[in-house]
Formats: structure tokens, C-alpha cells, sequence
């Protein structure tokens, strides 16, 4: 029996659940958008290892277009089953006669001879999949079976099925996921936007091609208008403390950024397609280290990129094409220790005649316009507010809760994902996820009667959820336990807090306050009683 490292969340759980249904009623070009930072190697690694024992002995291919993109999924697939024999197609290698799972870059497999040489593929999986109906990859996959009945599993993080000839691909998008779902589960960093105007930057002289700003031309007005220092200047006062990667339309755009960059203090690296390997793995390296702030890039960052430190993406590519912007702006969202959310800057002229893709095209859903400071996901929660006040004007209005960082009370999350609010030592709060919806349930614990249900016990949306926990969590308990501003949470942790932290291997912080040893101490706590707790449910 084989362990697997990575244990599926319930949304990848449900990607891989929909790809088989959807194969079951008999289509097989399915494809999967699941937002950056979801881990869709992860789903298709297991959705790998599940398929084998299916297959009559026939075998997995799974097609990508870059290297970091091959090499990064062949360790996956790795970590996900250590036992899985995993081969790589590219260039020199052909590491196919004996594999489970095969890995091939699609430029490889467009030669005639390197595609003929691998045989019994019972299922195809397709990393970023919007690349799909390109000639090359619709000729590997009619090659494989893929219009005569063989499985076949699409992923990327964006996708319109009616640009670029994808509906002719793919049959159906059988699971996606939004954006603000992750964030609202923790999955993702909030996100915030900032514009950053360049009086001087003329767009409406930029010509379209293909539905976009032409990169040449978009470069040199970035260029010639002065932009490129504007950006330098408004990365030093916003984002100063922050590792942060800047997309730019061409290479020459990237270079000169960097530079900019470099001339305000911040440490700059520039990054393109064509550097040597060698070179660019060193670059990456040293950002990933920390040894620079910024990396500059004509669009290689775009995908397989994973650096989750990364809290600022600057949009030095002005775009009106949302599947673009999702793909820069995705790479600022990932969650990393210390990282409270992320920070977008949009390069935009004084005005222009193009619309222009922002922060609001993360999600697929209506969120209004994005407003300066606010998040993505206030913008939504304020949308949502104002269409429920507009519906029901005559409902007593329920007060808008922010989770996360605006919120007067304290919140914590248990390491399983479970937010609650502590109100004394003998009760809590917290919320349950109502199975198979993404709604919440409220529950009280106490140490007399453990866990138990409101007497109204109504499935919420997360923002109703999280506002009538604080209500009650205003009635049960001293202001100043539930606070998040108490005062005593400023001060210096007591010895009896570190002596109990001892005591139970939890590790803290040097120049930790009272306040952060107590929310260790509590997370602890909680974590432990929830985790042995048999949950109520709905009747």
C-alpha cells in the first residue's frame, strides 16, 4: 500500500469527482479552471494515480508547454505517489518505456517520430489548457485519441471556452472555482489595487492586435512617457517592504525597469524568454532567496512561477485581456508566512479609449468597481451588501463583518481551517463548513456541555456567518477578552504564558506580545478540542 504526501483539499477532491462524472455520462475533453495558487498540479497528480488502476494497463500523458511547468509536475506527481514510475519528454530525454505517468512538452511531441514512439495512453491530462487550440497541441491531441473517445483533463487558472477556437477543445467545464472562494477560505491572500497614473503615458496611440495592445508599440510608450520611473517611485512608497514581481510587454521594457528600480535603492533583476537557462535559474534563485526584491519580466512569470513570498505584482502591461490579468496578477496571491495579503499596482494613463482589465477580473462574479484601498474581497462583501439592502429593504440589516484585518473582534483559525473566537477559557465560538455547500453553520462550545447548535440553526453565507458570530460573541463575553485591540495584547507575554507554551512544543516568536502568545496558546487549544469533537449537525 503507498502513502501519499499531499492529502487533496475537499475542492480538489471535487474537481477530480467532476472530471469522472463528466467522463461517465460520456464526453472526454473536460477541462478544470481552478484560480492561481489552487494547486492544480496537485489535482491532476492525484487525478493521475486514481485513473491508473482504471486504465486496463494503459498509461497517463500529461502535456505541457514549458520546462519549469514539465519538471514541476513530474515532482508532484512524485511527492503525490513516490511509487508511481514517472518518465519526462523533452528535447534529449525520452524517458517513456517503462513509465506510469509520462511527461511531455507538447513541442517535443508536435515531431511526428517522438509522439508515434509512446504508446497505450489511456488518459491525457494538459497543463494550462488555454493554450489548447493552438495547431500543435490539437494535432498531439487528435494523435492520442482525444476526438475518438480517450479521456482527457484540462487545467488552467482562466479560461473562455468562446475566445481563440477553445470550444472546438474542450466539451465542457465540468468544475471551477472563484477566486473569492479561496480567499474566503484561506486558501489565497486578500488582494488590494492600487492605480498608478502616468499623466504623460498616451495609450489611445497604442494600436490593437488580436484583441490586445500591441506589445511593441505599448513598450515604447511605457518608455518614452516616463513610466517606468513612476513605477519606481510608487513601488518605493507603497510596497517598499515587499518582494514584488513587474510584468512589462517586452524585453527591452523589463530591462530598463529594473533599472529604474535599481536607481530608487530596491534591488532589480530582469528576467526574459530568451536568457540562458543557466542564468535565469540563478535569478530566480537569488529572488527566491531574498537577495532581490524585484524581479522584471516580459512575460515568462505568467506560469509555473512559484515564489508564494511574492506580495506585490505591478501591471506594467496595461491589458484588455482578463485571462492575462488573472495570469499576472495571480502570481502576488499564493499565502506565505508573515504575508497579510497582496498588492496590485496598475500602470494606467491619464485616460484612454481602451478597457482596460483590473482587479475585479480576478472573479468571475459581479463585484462592481473597484474602489482605491479597498480589497477584493470588501469590493464584493459591499456589492453583496448593497444588492441584499436593494432585495430586502424592509430586513433589519445584518452588520458586514471583515475576517480579515478589519474586524474589531479577534478571530483565529485552528491549523484544520476551522475559524473561531475564543471568549473564555471554559467557551468559544466557531464556525462549521454545512457539507456539500459553501455555506456556515454557528456553534457554541463549552466545557460543561461541548459542542451544540443555535436554536435557529440556519446554513449562512460566510459574511452572515462570520457577523452573527460576532454578535453573540459581543453578548457572551468581556469586551476586552474578544477585542482584537485590547490593550493587554500589546504588552510583554507573562511566565506563565511561556511556561504553558513549554509545556506544550509550541514555538514562539522572538518579540512576540502577550496578545500573539495568547492566540498561539488558544489555537492550540481549540485545534485539539475540535479535533476530537463529534460535531452536531442539522437535523
Amino acid at each position: 500500500m503507498t502513502m501519499t504526501a499531499f492529502k487533496p483539499r475537499p475542492y480538489q477532491t471535487d474537481a477530480i469527482d467532476a472530471l469522472r462524472a463528466g467522463w461517465a455520462t460520456g464526453a472526454n475533453r473536460l477541462a478544470v479552471v481552478l484560480p492561481t495558487g489552487a494547486g492544480k498540479t496537485v489535482v491532476f497528480s492525484h487525478l493521475a494515480k486514481e485513473m491508473l488502476g482504471s486504465l486496463n494497463g494503459r498509461r497517463v500523458l500529461v502535456i505541457a508547454h514549458r520546462e519549469e511547468l514539465i519538471e514541476q509536475a513530474a515532482a508532484k506527481l512524485l511527492a503525490v505517489d513516490p511509487m508511481l514510475r514517472v518518465g519526462i519528454v523533452k528535447a534529449q530525454r525520452d524517458d517513456h518505456a517503462d513509465a506510469d505517468v509520462i511527461v511531455a512538452s507538447v513541442q517535443t511531441l508536435a515531431v511526428a517520430r517522438r509522439r508515434e514512439a509512446i504508446r497505450d495512453i489511456g488518459l491525457v491530462i494538459v497543463d494550462e489548457c488555454h493554450h489548447a487550440a493552438a495547431r500543435t497541441y490539437m494535432e498531439v491531441l487528435a494523435h492520442f485519441g482525444a476526438w475518438e473517445g480517450t479521456p482527457v483533463a484540462g487545467f488552467t487558472a482562466t479560461m473562455h471556452r468562446e475566445d481563440g477556437g477553445l470550444a472546438e477543445v474542450w466539451e465542457d467545464v465540468v468544475f471551477r472555482l472563484d477566486i473569492l472562494d479561496m480567499i474566503s477560505d484561506g486558501y489565497l491572500c486578500d488582494v488590494r489595487g492600487k492605480r498608478v497614473t502616468v499623466d504623460t503615458l498616451d495609450l489611445n496611440a497604442v494600436r490593437t492586435r488580436g484583441g490586445d495592445l500591441v506589445d511593441g508599440q505599448l513598450g515604447k510608450a511605457l518608455e518614452d512617457s516616463g513610466a517606468l520611473d513612476a513605477i519606481a517611485k510608487a513601488y518605493l512608497e507603497h510596497a517598499a517592504d515587499r518582494a514584488g514581481v513587474v510584468f512589462t510587454p517586452t524585453v527591452a521594457t523589463a530591462q530598463a525597469a529594473a533599472a529604474a528600480l535599481e536607481s530608487v535603492g530596491i534591488t532589480a533583476a530582469p528576467v526574459w524568454g530568451d536568457m540562458g537557462r543557466e542564468e535565469r535559474k540563478a535569478t530566480l534563485a537569488r529572488y527566491s532567496a531574498g537577495d532581490v526584491q524585484v524581479l522584471t519580466n516580459c512575460m515568462v512569470l505568467t506560469e509555473g512561477f512559484d515564489a508564494p513570498h511574492t506580495s506585490c505584482a505591478v501591471i506594467a502591461r496595461p491589458t484588455k485581456s482578463a485571462s492575462l490579468y488573472v495570469q499576472m496578477a495571480g502570481r502576488a496571491l499564493r499565502p506565505a508566512p508573515g504575508k497579510t495579503d497582496a498588492l496590485l499596482l496598475d500602470v494606467m494613463g491619464a485616460s484612454t479609449r481602451h478597457k482596460l482589465a483590473s482587479m475585479v477580473d480576478l472573479t468571475a462574479r459581479e463585484v462592481g468597481e473597484a474602489e482605491e484601498g479597498k480589497s477584493l474581497r470588501e469590493v464584493a462583501e459591499e456589492h453583496v451588501a448593497a444588492e441584499k439592502r436593494r432585495a430586502l429593504a424592509a430586513r433589519v440589516e445584518v452588520e458586514e463583518a471583515n475576517l480579515f484585518g478589519e474586524s474589531a473582534i479577534r478571530w483565529l483559525r485552528t491549523a484544520d481551517g476551522v475559524w473561531f473566537i475564543r471568549l473564555t477559557g471554559a467557551m468559544f465560538l466557531f464556525l462549521q463548513r454545512d457539507p456539500g455547500t459553501r455555506l456556515y453553520r454557528m456553534r457554541r462550545w463549552t466545557e460543561a456541555h461541548g459542542a451544540h447548535a443555535p436554536k435557529e440553526d440556519v446554513a449562512r453565507p460566510l459574511p452572515e456567518a462570520l457577523a452573527w458570530l460576532e454578535q453573540q460573541a459581543k453578548i457572551l463575553a468581556p469586551h476586552a477578552f474578544v477585542a482584537r485591540q485590547a490593550r493587554w495584547r500589546s504588552g510583554t507575554p507573562s511566565t506563565k504564558q511561556l511556561g504553558l507554551c513549554r509545556r506544550l512544543g509550541i514555538a514562539v516568536p522572538r518579540g512576540a506580545s502577550a496578545g500573539d502568545v495568547a492566540d498561539l496558546i488558544d489555537q492550540d487549544r481549540v485545534g485539539r478540542v475540535l479535533g476530537q469533537l463529534i460535531l452536531p449537525v442539522a437535523a
